[in-house]
């Protein structure tokens, strides 16, 4: 009894478990579409490596040198406590903030501008200036573009942007009013390009930075690589030290305005002591005695500043980063995409592919007749 129901019902055992040999010997007798299928994604693959674009990448590695102060530390505890030691911290730049920094339009604006060196151009152009003049589209982007883009193309063109024009109160030059920035189409393009071009990451851990760069050619990477890092460094330069610069500023100013005022009552003194050598009434000694007076004045106010003015130098040189170089940038020797391994790739999507059809056609039935209801067992 026991066997007849076991003949009867032929799905006990690919119940009980997966027949692996049954799945071998669905595969061979499949083969010939498993080979069609193949074949026609290891040309697809060919065809992606033969035309897929070159692509470098360059890293390096920086650690932020920060300027740290035992009384700010102080300060930092005291303020916790609830007390006030009187201590002022220093401004200081988080290095968290500094990837903010490079994905800021700014940034990216100011680094697509940089000179850069292509081998088609004679002499460095920037990134802007060869997308438009000296790159031509590649065999697969053109085809994708009159293919699966030509919608949105034509939508494109339908909708063509207008460009933007900003009031005359803003593009007024030496206006101190905020004002939005604004980028041009190409300008736009651009920024797409460069948020995946150009990625700082940092390590809170171990506490440095790494500047990933990837790039068309290996020169032309490298140069990249080497422009972004000196425009973060001259960015988190600016932020940190804008305060400290406009002190400086102001301190020069009064410093010029007093050593003029100075020298003028230096120079009115030598003039009227030498006139009165031969007088001796009361009113030349008033006289000479008020300009000395204010002469003294001027010049103790003068010496004050030129402290403060040394002090100002010395605060912008101490707040100005240093970002210490611990990986250079190297030039490339091999591209960062291999042709190879964009082969295999297709190759074995293609074999995955063929295996599943071959595989789903002799299934498949199956399946629907497990999910079919009672009912439609028993009308077929």
């Amino acid at each position: 009894m026991d066997q007849n129901n076991q003949y009867n019902n032929p799905m006990v055992e690919e119940e009980e478990g997966l027949d692996i040999m049954a799945l071998v010997r669905s595969l061979w007798d499949g083969r010939k579409t498993i080979l069609i299928v193949t074949g026609i994604f290891i040309v697809l693959g060919l065809v992606a490596a033969i035309t897929m674009k070159r692509t470098y990448t360059v890293s390096t590695t920086m650690v932020p040198q920060m300027s740290s102060s035992r009384s700010s530390s102080l300060a930092s505890l005291a303020s916790l406590a609830g007390m006030d030691l009187g201590m002022t911290q220093t401004s200081e730049l988080s290095p968290l903030v500094y990837p903010q920094i490079v994905s800021s339009v700014p940034y990216r604006v100011e680094l697509m501008h940089a000179p850069l060196h292509f081998e088609k151009a004679d002499t460095a152009v920037s990134l802007l200036t060869y997308a438009k003049d000296y790159m031509k589209p590649g065999v697969m982007a053109t085809i994708k573009k009159y293919t699966i883009g030509l919608p949105f193309l034509l939508l494109s063109k339908l909708s063509k942007p207008k460009d933007v024009v900003l009031p005359g109160d803003w593009s007024a030059e030496g206006s101190n009013e905020p004002r939005p920035y604004t980028v041009t189409k190409d300008e736009e393009k651009m920024l797409k390009y460069l948020a995946t071009a150009v990625n700082l990451a940092v390590d809170k851990k171990e506490g440095y930075l790494t500047l990933t760069v990837n790039g068309m050619e290996p020169v032309q990477t490298a140069d990249l690589a080497i422009k972004a890092q000196e425009l973060l460094q001259a960015e988190v330069t600016r932020f940190r030290t804008e305060k400290a610069e406009d002190e400086l500023k102001y301190i020069q100013e009064r410093y010029n305005e007093v050593k003029k005022e100075a020298e003028s009552y230096q120079a009115s003194l030598a003039v009227l002591t030498d006139r009165s050598q031969s007088m001796t009434t009361s009113r030349a000694r008033l006289e000479r005695e008020r300009l000395q007076t204010k002469y003294a004045v001027s010049s103790a106010v003068y010496s004050e500043l030129a402290k403060q003015l040394e002090t100002a130098k010395m605060k912008v040189k101490r707040d100005t980063p240093i970002l210490t170089v611990v990986q250079p940038v190297t030039v490339p020797t091999k591209p960062s995409n291999s042709r190879a391994k964009t082969l295999i790739i297709w190759t074995f999507l293609g074999g995955i592919l063929g295996c599943g059809i071959v595989l789903g056609k002799q299934y498949w039935p199956k399946v629907k007749e497990m999910f079919n209801s009672p009912e439609d067992k028993e009308e077929n």
